[in-house]
């Protein structure tokens, strides 16, 4: 923690990766109108140009890419350095990807790899020794849906996003004696630019065209048509963080709720249903 801050901070001081659009920016713009600070990072910050305009010393555009580890340090000292503290770290920057689990090649998964839980992971190492000093802050993990299940075209997506929960899992356990929150928040179909061209995809192998050809041709089709308001979900976001109980999970949308459920019951009933194998494990007396 720096013990001489060289700007002076209004409200809470916010850390949040891919605000150029989506999610980041919604989030980012929630924050700066309850009188927050927000630190806005971007792979090109000049998209951030009117937002610094519009709320000048209060919204600070930063360069960042979060797959470079050494760029990730520095972007982190810079906002103690500046600021004495960061209070939430928002890790939002992401892309989807489309295809098959055969199709998906081992670079393309790396690659969202490094997007989706070692970026997030090497911003956390970062930020955390600074909230422990301070014993207060949050962490807020966009995750998705997809992060609690998985369905044909989004193998790839749904790992990274899965690795991200139960990486958040352990962390919230381990950093709540500290005084510190994480929040994993498990949207569905917003109004992003997620289908809009954010997203990368492998070449498809014709045998997977029954199972994922349809979502490869619709998914697209879906951009800027999609039910759920990015404004809306910010404002859910700053009201979880400022609840009494944080809560650890957060679905946003009707089909994330519906979806969500759906899946836990059927969990519960495959698991009824093969308990008496899944019990008869021991060596016998």
């Amino acid at each position: 923690m720096s013990d001489n801050p060289t700007r002076t901070a209004e409200g809470r001081v916010w850390l949040i990766t891919g605000t150029s659009a989506g999610f980041g920016r919604a989030i980012a713009e929630a924050a700066l109108e309850a009188g927050d600070t927000v630190i806005a990072t971007a792979r090109k910050p000049e998209a951030l140009d009117d937002l610094a305009a519009a709320y000048p010393g209060r919204a600070v555009p930063v360069q960042l890419d979060v797959t470079d580890p050494a760029r990730v340090k520095a972007v982190v000292a810079e906002a103690v350095l500046w600021f004495g503290r960061v209070d939430v770290l928002v890790n939002n920057a992401g892309r989807g990807h489309l295809g098959a689990v055969e199709e998906t090649t081992d670079g393309e998964l790396r690659s969202l790899m490094d997007l989706h839980v070692f970026g997030p992971a090497n911003l956390i190492r970062a930020a955390l020794p600074h909230m422990r000093a301070r014993r207060s802050g949050a962490i807020v993990q966009l995750s998705s849906m997809g992060g609690r299940m998985s369905f044909p075209g989004v193998g790839a997506y749904s790992a990274t996003k899965f690795a991200l929960e139960g990486m958040s899992a352990a962390l919230a356990a381990e950093v709540r004696p500290h005084g510190i929150d994480v929040l994993v928040v498990e949207p569905s179909a917003f109004r992003t630019s997620f289908a809009g061209g954010a997203q990368s995809e492998s070449a498809p192998i014709d045998a997977y065209e029954e199972t994922v050809g349809p979502f490869r041709s619709t998914f697209p089709t879906t951009d800027g048509k999609q039910p759920g308001d990015p404004a809306k979900a910010a404002k859910a976001i700053l009201a979880a963080l400022d609840a009494e109980r944080v809560p650890f999970r957060l679905a946003l949308g009707d089909t994330a709720v519906d979806a969500i459920r759906a899946d836990l019951q059927a969990q519960t009933e495959e698991l009824a249903a093969w308990e008496h194998v899944s019990r008869a494990m021991n060596f016998d007396a």
